[in-house]
């Protein structure tokens, strides 16, 4: 087991339980700007990249920056719609998160989400200065860019042998990989471990305390049914 000293989380589907409500407001999007609707498993497919790039991923044939903005608006509203009441954290997230901080890890997020969006539900939450730092797909370059991850790494004087990437999508994982950090997958979010096992992380759950038990020594304890060890 390395020597971590920096855990770095994903927000949307790691932290958050918000994928159901990225692919509404997606699809409620499409139609206020008149473009087919995409499929549940292209949306989900997505999740993780800086809007624009999202948005012209699903929709490549769509040159019109114009179109592009109507459904980049679109789809900010629709989401501030369906997050009246803050999708919840997982359950196990703000108990691990605390006892990772107790035993001295360094805390931080690196999300698709605008920096907007991300202050609002750490407001929300309490947590505005909980993370030791943050970095949005709007301040940086998009997953699977490294550049976040080098951000983050540089704040906390942390070198990238010694920091670990918890994530749900291939972005995740090929953005900490393009680092030369190690990841986790969880197979709770975006994408599941099917396909996020194809990036080789170091370890794969599918409950969000899994990690916990895995950092402590106690993985081997764990069901073999319940998550499984990745190398």
């Amino acid at each position: 087991m390395p020597d971590y000293q920096l855990l770095i989380f994903d927000w949307d589907g790691t932290l958050v339980d918000s994928i159901g409500r990225i692919v509404e407001a997606m699809h409620r999007a499409a139609d206020v700007a008149g473009v087919p609707r995409c499929t549940d498993v292209a949306v989900r497919g997505i999740i993780g990249l800086e809007l624009g790039v999202a948005i012209r991923t699903l929709y490549p044939e769509l040159d019109e920056p114009l179109r592009i903005e109507t459904i980049r608006r679109a789809y900010s509203e629709q989401y501030l719609a369906l997050e009246t009441e803050p999708s919840p954290l997982f359950e196990g997230v703000r108990e691990s998160l605390e006892v990772f901080r107790d035993q001295g890890y360094r805390l931080a997020v690196a999300t698709g989400k605008g920096r907007k969006g991300l202050h609002r539900v750490l407001a929300d939450k309490g947590w505005l200065d909980y993370f030791d730092i943050t970095r949005c797909a709007d301040e940086t370059a998009s997953k699977p860019d490294p550049l976040m991850l080098h951000e983050i790494l540089a704040h906390c004087r942390v070198q990238p042998e010694r920091a670990l990437m918890v994530g749900d999508s291939t972005f995740d994982l090929l953005m900490a990989r393009n680092a030369g950090m190690d990841a986790v997958a969880v197979g709770f979010g975006a994408q599941p471990l099917s396909v996020l096992r194809e990036c080789s992380p170091r370890l794969a759950i599918n409950q969000f305390n899994e990690l916990r038990a895995w950092l402590e020594g106690r993985y081997a304890q764990r069901p073999a049914e319940v998550s499984e060890h990745v190398g």
